[in-house]
């Protein structure tokens, strides 16, 4: 699957490339910001944003609408 099909099906590309987990975009927060990714049961499974975002409206706004860039390697 591409990373433009995995967007597409809001499904996180390095997830499942790495893990093959077809887990939801989510918003995550770490230390250093907010960040679109994945998680499972037993916690966060990847970084799937380039970008960190100051809060999580804004991470979230740009979930929303598309506009953050896709990690291609971990």
């Amino acid at each position: 699957m591409s990373a433009a099909q995995a967007r597409a099906e809001s499904i996180g590309y390095l997830a499942l490339a790495y893990t093959g987990k077809r887990l939801l975009l989510q918003i995550r927060h770490s230390a250093a910001g907010h960040y679109i990714g994945t998680a499972d049961d037993d916690g966060p499974v990847s970084r799937e944003s380039v970008e960190y975002f100051r809060s999580h409206q804004a991470a979230n706004h740009a979930l929303t609408t598309g506009r953050w860039q896709q990690r291609l390697e971990p």
